[in-house]
């Protein structure tokens, strides 16, 4: 993680660009790819006000956070709190999604005669990848299938788009939530 410090209207003590060094190093415990983070601490002072503003730029996030006080120290421990919470926030959604994105099982059943015990003769395990109804149009033509199992990123919701036989699509949404 890269933490860009930036001090306007007045000079840093050395202990209080330690203890922010600090505060805002254990903010990589709650990101996965940490090292890719990036993280500008904008610290400054306005009359009395001690004012901090954060902007964390990583993977697939960009938190920002605005805090102020009349103590620098209790301002850095102030917007961290509230990092913490956000990046637990986002952490949790993360961990939701990669729950509801489970797998679908097909099959192949065969239809006999009456009085037969029908089977399954095959049988796949498929991960449904997270894609708007356009973005699934564009697969199935892609990929010339007559049919695409989704998880539909508009609804978290798996959907199945399939071709009908004026070239137009059909969308099946159960409406049932993971």
């Amino acid at each position: 993680m890269n933490i860009a410090f930036y001090f306007k209207n007045f000079e840093p003590s050395t202990g209080l660009r330690d203890y922010a060094s600090k505060r805002f190093d254990k903010l990589s415990k709650y990101m996965e790819n940490s090292g890719n983070a990036e993280v500008v601490v904008t610290l400054l002072v306005e009359k009395t006000r001690q004012i901090a503003d954060v902007i964390i730029d990583a993977d697939a996030m960009h938190i920002s956070a605005h805090e102020r006080s009349d103590d620098m120290y209790s301002t850095i421990d102030m917007i961290t709190d509230k990092l913490e919470a956000q990046l637990r926030k986002m952490r949790e959604k993360m961990k939701d999604r990669r729950k509801t994105s489970g797998e679908v099982t097909m099959g192949v059943v065969s239809f006999t005669e009456a009085g037969k015990v029908h089977s399954i003769e095959e049988s796949d395990k498929y991960n449904p990848k997270p894609m708007g109804v356009e973005e699934a149009a564009e697969q199935l033509d892609a990929l010339e299938y007559e049919f695409l199992v989704f998880l539909n990123s508009e609804t978290d919701r798996i959907n199945v788009i399939y071709k009908r036989k004026n070239h137009d699509y059909g969308l099946i949404d159960p409406g049932v939530s993971l």
